[in-house]
């Protein structure tokens, strides 16, 4: 199976290219700094950020870059998003909020973006960075008529590779005894993220590729995930598959990504109040 190294748009008869993360690229290290990825959780609004955290990385995910909004964060180090159907729900966050901070997202996510905004991805394609699910690179299909639209030049690939043939790749660390499937984590997305049903989890394995000495959570609640998240309410609520996924494959998963960073020699800790007592504590320095 080919690993994408760029997704090329054409809008406006303007070519566009996206290009693959790499770690190879030293702009992409934060250099062993600590780094927070904020979700979205309805905890964050309890979370007072520091000025030493307000300085440190910070990785968004989805709508947790409207905390612009609260806090002047100083140093983003990303925003990742991993499926399109945010942008879609959610269409004036990008137009709001977003203004060429470096965006982390997958072919399906750039494609609506290229639907939707494409002044967005015209004025600001060379802050944005491909990201791709190892297991099928180049993600969900295609819609057939923005396929048209777009005149995108790759073919979009909808075989998805069992998780299990990546159980020899030192790039991963695969869980195959792990039920009802197996779960993973990536030791490097250059060449693929594993998913879990969550993007915080896409940020964390991104965290780690960037070289990070430590990964703060902040907002991934889990068990309230029936309630709105912190920038919606009950009229504007996105659907959410949390729930069913929660102890079978997130918390496993992220359980999972913490001892084998953890035994990489780097922490990851969970500061949310609703669900750090899901978490295994690593270590009694590393407490959840």
């Amino acid at each position: 199976m080919t690993i994408p190294r760029f997704a090329e748009f054409i809008i406006d008869d303007q070519l566009i290219q996206i290009n693959a993360f790499n770690s190879a690229n030293d702009s992409e290290s934060l250099n062993h700094a600590p780094v927070n990825i904020i979700a979205s959780g309805p905890s964050v609004l309890e979370q007072t950020f520091s000025p030493e955290q307000l300085s440190q990385p910070t990785i968004f995910v989805n709508g947790s870059i409207r905390l612009q909004d609260q806090y002047n964060f100083c140093n983003i180090a990303g925003y990742v998003i991993s499926d399109a159907r945010f942008i879609s729900h959610q269409k004036e966050v990008l137009t709001r909020y977003y203004s060429g901070q470096p965006l982390y997202a997958t072919a399906a996510v750039f494609e609506s973006i290229a639907e939707l905004h494409p002044d967005i991805m015209i004025k600001y394609h060379s802050a944005m960075t491909l990201l791709f699910p190892v297991d099928r690179p180049w993600g969900v299909k295609t819609n057939q008529p923005l396929f048209q639209k777009l005149s995108l030049k790759n073919v979009w690939l909808n075989r998805k590779k069992p998780l299990t043939s990546f159980f020899n790749d030192p790039n991963f660390v695969i869980d195959t005894e792990h039920k009802p499937a197996p779960i993973g984590v990536s030791l490097n997305i250059t060449y693929g993220f594993v998913e879990a049903g969550t993007v915080a989890y896409v940020a964390a394995q991104l965290a780690f590729s960037k070289k990070a000495s430590a990964i703060h959570l902040f907002g991934i609640d889990l068990l309230n995930s029936d309630q709105p998240r912190f920038y919606e309410n009950t009229q504007n609520q996105a659907p959410s598959k949390l729930d069913k996924a929660i102890y079978e494959r997130i918390v496993p998963s992220f359980n999972l990504l913490g001892n084998v960073y953890h035994q990489h020699g780097v922490t990851v800790i969970n500061h949310s109040p609703i669900s750090k007592n899901l978490f295994i504590s690593l270590s009694p320095k590393v407490a959840c």
